[in-house]
């Protein structure tokens, strides 16, 4: 590992971390019991993540965007919280809605990026 590995995954997830709480804090303005501002950085980042190992990015690339950005703008921590609290909320339809959602939309997500990454990139 490189000193310039080490400044690309830093400056990726910079800007994931900035990306996460932008986007986070707009969707969350949605007074819904589901956290939807978690909910679409992870579904999201799961496709974007799914892409770039089905293109077989360059090592640069999967770095800056696969290592830094994607893995600073998606959260596994907030989500667990969010989950926590949805379940101590007694929301326990919603809490059994996120985690379908979550974990089976974040696998097809990632699975679909996947496909595309191979057959567009």
């Amino acid at each position: 590992m490189s000193g310039v590995h080490v400044l690309l995954v830093g400056i990726g997830g910079f800007i994931g971390a900035i990306a996460r709480f932008s986007v986070s804090r707009q969707l969350n303005e949605f007074h819904t019991p589901l956290p939807i501002g978690t909910l679409t950085v992870n579904l999201s980042g799961a496709f974007l993540l799914g892409m770039i190992l089905g293109a077989k990015a360059d090592t640069m690339i999967a770095l800056l965007f696969g290592t830094g950005f994607l893995g600073a703008f998606t959260t596994f921590s907030t989500l667990k919280l969010e989950m926590i609290q949805l379940r101590l909320s007694k929301f326990k339809k919603e809490f059994i809605l996120y985690v379908v959602i979550i974990y089976g939309g974040g696998i097809a997500l990632a699975f679909l990026g996947n496909l595309v990454g191979r057959h567009y990139f």
